[in-house]
């Protein structure tokens, strides 16, 4: 294999998030700016074994940018579990001449792609696209800020609600094990209290909580992951000790998977895309796109699927001032 790379595919995996197209769009037009061809792979790695790989250019991610979801679409592939599928999905894309891939993903991309440089030492990069935000080695993930607004959007508006019935509501956030989503949409909402998978709060430390805030409506964010339970577990647990709350449950679920990117997140995906590609570029492989302190990063694969991301302390701690 040349040392030169000429052939470049570009493919999304995992969960959608918002920006995942901005970051498609971006990394096919930095190709093409540094001469290079570029190929879409399909339904990720299943779309790789499948051999449903199309040549693209400039004007194939016209006006996507603003698009949610991925125009690439996204699938779990087992076959890519097996040394038979990864080295057909090898053998498919030097059929075609390609030389270097570019996956957008979360961890799970980053594990597949790590394997497939192991056997193959073919050029790999990863752009983070995931609303979770959980992954050590960037300060944000494509799709969080639009998942996060989205969540308070929703807040917002439920928020309406709880004070014309003096309701008492458990929301219940995406972000899978990461609290960001909720400690973030929990502060910039109002809640009184935000339940997160880092942090374990117990049944009685939510009452007092909500008694010494001498209200009967008020909202808690509760993140998906959290290790007090799901929302409506939690909310039938404040039901059996205090009646007097009347409680609601909201799920928001993949609503805030969904929609039109925030102009962060585009940015974000389009500084991340041409990064990949010039990372490529420059030599740089089995590693991770990422941004510190506003500054793009390369993050090694193996430290960034083997560390867990921690939520910030002063976010602990702001979200324990404005609880009062």
């Amino acid at each position: 294999m040349s040392t030169e790379i000429k052939k470049i595919a570009v493919f999304t995996s995992g969960g959608d998030a918002p920006g995942m197209n901005a970051a498609i769009r971006a990394v096919v037009r930095a190709s093409i700016y540094y001469d290079k061809e570029v190929f879409a792979v399909y339904r990720g790695y299943e779309g790789m074994i499948d051999n449903d790989i199309v040549p693209l250019d400039a004007r194939s991610v016209g006006n996507i940018i603003q698009r949610g979801g991925t125009i690439l679409k996204s699938a779990r592939s087992k076959e890519f579990r097996t040394p038979e599928g990864r080295k057909q999905a090898y053998d498919n894309l030097r059929a075609r001449g390609i030389d270097a891939l570019v996956g957008i993903g979360g961890d799970g991309t980053f594990t597949g792609l790590h394997k497939f440089y192991e056997e193959f030492k073919m050029p790999v990069i990863c752009i983070p696209g995931t609303i979770d935000n959980d992954l050590p080695g960037t300060d944000y993930t494509i799709g969080y800020d639009t998942a996060t607004n989205t969540a308070v959007e929703a807040i917002d508006k439920i928020r309406d609600t709880a004070l014309s019935h003096n309701r008492l509501f458990f929301i219940e956030v995406m972000g899978r094990d990461s609290g960001y989503i909720a400690i973030n949409s929990g502060i910039a909402g109002g809640a009184i209290a935000a339940i997160i998978p880092e942090e374990k709060m117990t049944t009685d430390e939510l009452i007092a909580t909500l008694d010494k805030s001498d209200k009967r409506s008020s909202l808690v964010i509760v993140a998906e992951g959290g290790k007090s339970g799901s929302a409506i577990e939690i909310a039938k647990q404040v039901n059996e000790k205090f009646s007097y709350y009347d409680t609601k449950v909201t799920i928001l679920g993949h609503l805030q998977r969904g929609g039109s990117p925030s102009y962060f997140d585009r940015v974000l995906a389009s500084k991340m895309g041409i990064a990949a590609i010039e990372g490529l570029i420059q030599g740089k492989t089995d590693v991770m796109v990422g941004v510190r302190d506003k500054t793009m990063v390369y993050n090694d694969f193996v430290t960034t699927m083997n560390k867990d991301r921690e939520i910030e302390p002063e976010l602990l701690r702001i979200a324990k001032i404005l609880s009062i």
